[in-house]
């Protein structure tokens, strides 16, 4: 197994996949994954520290898998040598990830190209605009595409990890690792990122004090109408300073925000999932769980499971 190293490297998706594959260890007590550490050059500089590195390019050409961590800078310029050895990593059906940021850098390869992929969800919007060939999905923690994976900021690059781990070895080989590495066990890569939205600009037309009030009041009627009312706007009006300042609808922000609500109450209580639906303004808990699979990628019952806080 390669991992990538050039300068810029951020070094938390660098020891992500050498402390995850390196903690390894298969039924019989063997370590099965031999992690290396490559670069052009036998050291690279990332933002603060330089770092010796002891195995060079000619190692991805032998690797079954090429992990690519992010770079500090998207608009760092990485080296033809790396892109061409990602390249024929690629050709030689080898299986290859990014962390992070590195997906501009298997998007600077081409090897994207026509594929889904996705990064932290700060610059996903970045990676569309100059990749248009790659279908960029920002909402989620990774992609696996079967030989070419990406995946989201740093956190979920240990995810990414462990589900290499468990598609090469099985789940209980995952779980063992995810111990052995102090971190929860894998959450699923449909899961969706946690992202922060910029707020509204603060002027006469902004929604921030109705955002405020609708995260308050998720359990009332929040129709298009009745929101056009708290807000003193026509239905349409409202709808456009929608799509203007949140870049979204009304209904799918307020589902999203009864989601959120939902999130918490299944963090922090034993609601049954029925309650919860009726506490964040769903008709139902099929309704619940539909939208709440459809956001978050998971169930409320496997959300509970991997976020109950004891």
């Amino acid at each position: 197994m390669a991992v990538v190293a050039f300068d810029g490297v951020v070094l938390a998706d660098l020891a992500t996949p050498c402390a995850v594959f390196g903690v390894v260890r298969d039924r019989d007590g063997r370590a099965p994954y031999d992690v290396r550490v490559c670069s052009i050059t036998p050291e690279v500089r990332s933002e603060h520290v330089g770092l010796k590195v002891p195995w060079r390019l000619s190692t991805l050409a032998r690797a079954d898998t090429v992990i690519v961590p992010g770079v500090d800078d998207v608009d760092r310029a990485i080296p033809e040598p790396v892109l061409r050895a990602i390249r024929r990593a690629v050709e030689r059906r080898a299986r290859v990830a990014s962390v992070c940021s590195g997906a501009f850098v298997l998007a600077a390869a081409g090897v994207l190209d026509g594929r889904r992929a996705t990064t932290h969800w700060l610059v996903a919007k970045e990676l569309s605009r100059r990749h248009p060939a790659v279908r960029v999905d920002p909402d989620v923690l990774y992609v696996d595409e079967g030989r070419i994976l990406t995946s989201a900021g740093a956190a979920a690059g240990f995810d990414l990890c462990l589900h290499l781990v468990r598609r090469d070895l099985g789940a209980a080989v995952a779980s063992e690792a995810a111990r052995a590495a102090v971190m929860p066990l894998e959450r699923a890569g449909g899961q969706a990122q946690f992202i922060v939205h910029e707020p509204p600009a603060s002027d006469g037309s902004s929604l921030g004090p109705l955002l405020g009030w609708l995260e308050q009041n998720v359990g009332k009627d929040l129709s298009l109408r009745a929101i056009a009312r708290r807000a003193a706007m026509s239905t349409r009006t409202l709808s456009r300073q929608f799509r203007r300042q949140v870049g979204t609808t009304p209904a799918l922000w307020v589902s999203r925000a009864r989601v959120r609500r939902a999130q918490r109450l299944l963090e922090t209580t034993d609601l049954s999932v029925e309650s919860v639906a009726a506490g964040v303004g769903f008709g139902s808990s099929t309704v619940l769980r539909e939208r709440f699979r459809r956001i978050v990628g998971t169930s409320p019952q496997g959300y509970r499971r991997s976020f109950r806080v004891v």
